[in-house]
């Protein structure tokens, strides 16, 4: 049996709890905003969309995923391990989500004129697939064998080699320390990062150049489209630093596990870590949603309509509004 529940696994499974309760609504409505609303179907949006539906497995998926294994119930090997990888897809999907978003952001400023003609539906569905596949292959390498599976037979085989084969499960028990720093962390975490972050500083860099040429060919009101992109790079400045701080803290303790084992972690740190890089999940329809005019306008046409039974005269005017 599992040992009983701590205080700080118990604080941890009601934060992680109230995660999901705020992730999976709020990226559902995001969704259903597109299914919805015409106007809402264009290539930034089915990135968006495709952040969402990752967005919603971590809550709905991910996460009691994570409170078993934090629980650490008696189960045999690769039963431990399939609990643990789902984890490692939804979140390595995330991440390129994020990553394709700020591409499509820069594209935005860098080409406005032939965006639309350059990242086109098609080529954004490519995209999304790509990125899926890639985060199948990512979380699932430990199932191909970069695992503790010999480590724990090892240990189990000195210990108690006539008893059955049954491990307490843990992340840490079946995935490889050496697999999340040198592959996840060091391949598919920090370098999506840094590429991030580069193109972040060169949208602020062609927004400034835009600033300070003071003319816009594109618009009757200069001041209007600055201000826009403006809000732009601002919004693009706060996907980095919450990708940053919601995902650097636990592979710094990934880092630390592995290149010092005789340090102690306190593990009321490696739970504000993890529910940190859930929480993401959670932030991301507020950023990505909710900062964008046509998304409020959805949103309030879907809770008008369906959640208080507005008439359908109101419904029709946010309809409206929805195509200006």
């Amino acid at each position: 049996m599992a040992h009983p529940v701590s205080a700080f696994q118990a604080a941890y499974i009601s934060i992680e709890v109230l995660i999901a309760l705020v992730s999976v609504p709020g990226n559902i409505l995001v969704i259903w905003a597109v299914k919805m609303n015409q106007a809402l179907r264009d290539a930034t949006f089915c990135f968006i969309v495709s952040l969402a539906v990752a967005d919603v497995a971590v809550g709905a998926l991910v996460i009691p995923l994570a409170i078993i294994i934090n629980i650490g119930p008696q189960t045999e090997f690769y039963s431990c391990l399939m609990v643990a990888c789902p984890v490692l897809i939804l979140t390595e999907s995330s991440i390129l989500a994020l990553l394709a978003i700020a591409v499509d952001r820069y594209l935005r400023v860098k080409i406005p004129v032939r965006y639309k003609s350059v990242v086109t539906p098609r080529r954004a569905a490519v995209a999304i697939a790509c990125c899926w596949i890639v985060s199948f292959l990512v979380g699932l390498t430990p199932m191909f064998g970069w695992n503790n599976l010999n480590k724990m037979r090892r240990t189990h085989d000195l210990n108690a080699s006539h008893t059955e084969f049954v491990i307490k499960c843990q992340f840490e028990t079946v995935i490889s320390m050496e697999y999340m720093v040198y592959f996840n962390f060091f391949v598919w975490v920090l370098p999506p990062l840094l590429l991030m972050l580069l193109i972040y500083l060169e949208v602020f860099n062609l927004i400034r150049k835009q600033l300070n040429k003071k003319v816009s060919s594109s618009s009757n009101d200069p001041q209007k489209y600055y201000g826009k992109e403006l809000k732009i790079a601002k919004s693009l400045a706060l996907v980095l630093f919450l990708f940053a701080l919601s995902w650097l803290p636990l592979h710094v303790l990934n880092c630390i596990t592995l290149f010092c084992p005789s340090c102690e972690t306190p593990h009321i740190l490696t739970y504000i870590a993890i529910f940190l890089t859930h929480g993401n999940s959670a932030m991301n329809p507020i950023v990505y949603a909710f900062r964008i005019k046509k998304f409020r306008t959805a949103f309030l046409q879907i809770w008008n309509q369906y959640f208080c039974c507005k008439t359908n005269k109101n419904a029709s005017t946010t309809t409206a509004e929805l195509g200006n």
